[in-house]
């Protein structure tokens, strides 16, 4: 089996193809990056490539599966740069797929690209995905969903495999996700347990995760079993305030969510943190997802708990570590961070 992997070279990518390396159906693996990374897992052949300008047939011809995960986070201040990446680009990889005649096609969807839902109860693959507007994340992810839906109607020889996961942390992703919604002027002697204040306590501050090694197992598994449609994933528990409390070795404050919105969006307007207030009202308003059916489908089952993924992220904070590849390497900001200084908080990737 050859499978392609777009955004091989990230978070969940670099999990994704380990799991596929460790697989013997799977022959070879082509990975797709825009900048070439210093990792050279079994199997796998790097190809430079943008989902957003490049040709991409090529590269999928002879491909047994595509996974789709490239994506772009940044820059929230430039939403026309985001959606050409996320939208018009995931365009480009469905259509490139389909000219090069792949039999599946996985796509990484995303808890974000639900409608606003419940947090007392989980709600299964079949919510409405229309996304939380004032989010650009959250409008992008919904987009593809409604593209992917054409695409099913037009192509229903190839299956078509939508994951849906909670939030992804492992401690080589912890300096990217530092870069990417917490910004250079973090103090990283302040991410350690017994050291923070607070959290915030609401009642709607409640998500979900998971481990990005279990998930790169998820895909592995979509790609290797006869399943298609879309899969939640996600493991337990479920993480609010007082769970973060105690990951953080502190103690909770009430606060209403204007205030926690509000509070973001000044820093966010101040330059001082690249994550937009939105992606505070997404969370807010995102549903509990019931896994149900990746467990019982897919076979999958996460080895780390959600806490023990929530831990890796802020170990990985307080010592970064990460892969040799230039989205998770710490030395991507530069000396003293002074890159992502330079190139502006939330501006630009």
């Amino acid at each position: 089996m050859r499978v392609v992997v777009t955004g091989a070279t990230g978070n969940v990518g670099t999990s994704v193809v380990s799991a596929l390396a460790g697989d013997p159906s799977v022959t070879s693996i082509v990975g797709l990056a825009r900048r070439e990374p210093d990792w050279h897992p079994a199997k796998t052949d790097w190809r430079i490539a943008d989902v957003a300008v490049d040709d991409l047939e090529p590269h999928m011809a002879g491909a047994d599966a595509v996974i789709h995960l490239a994506w772009l986070f940044q820059p929230t201040r430039d939403p026309l740069t985001t959606w050409k990446v996320n939208a018009l680009g995931s365009a480009r990889v469905f259509e490139a797929a389909a000219r090069a005649r792949v039999p599946a096609l996985v796509y990484a969807s995303s808890v974000g690209a639900y409608s606003p839902g419940p947090k007392d109860r989980p709600v299964t693959e079949d919510w409405p995905t229309h996304g939380w507007p004032n989010a650009s994340y959250g409008r992008e992810k919904a987009y593809v969903e409604r593209m992917l839906d054409v695409f099913e109607r037009d192509h229903p020889e190839i299956r078509v495999v939508r994951m849906r996961p909670g939030f992804i942390f492992k401690p080589g992703a912890s300096a990217e996700q530092r870069r990417l919604f917490a910004g250079p002027l973090l103090p990283q002697r302040l991410v350690r347990p017994g050291v923070i204040p607070f959290v915030p306590d609401h009642p709607r501050l409640r998500f979900q995760a998971l481990h990005a090694d279990d998930m790169g197992e998820a895909y592995r598994l979509a790609v290797t079993r006869p399943v298609s449609g879309a899969f939640n994933v996600a493991a337990e528990p479920v993480i609010d305030p007082r769970v973060l409390a105690e990951v953080f070795g502190t103690r909770t404050v009430t606060m209403p969510g204007w205030v926690l919105r509000n509070a973001v969006a000044v820093a966010w307007r101040m330059r001082m943190i690249p994550a937009s207030p939105y992606l505070v009202e997404m969370v807010l308003k995102m549903p509990i997802m019931d896994v149900t059916r990746a467990r019982t489908e897919l076979g999958w089952e996460p080895r780390y708990s959600a806490v023990d993924a929530l831990k890796a992220l802020v170990e990985g904070m307080h010592e970064p570590s990460g892969p040799m590849t230039p989205p998770l390497s710490p030395r991507t900001g530069g000396p003293a961070r002074l890159r992502e200084l330079v190139t502006g908080i939330g501006r630009r990737p």
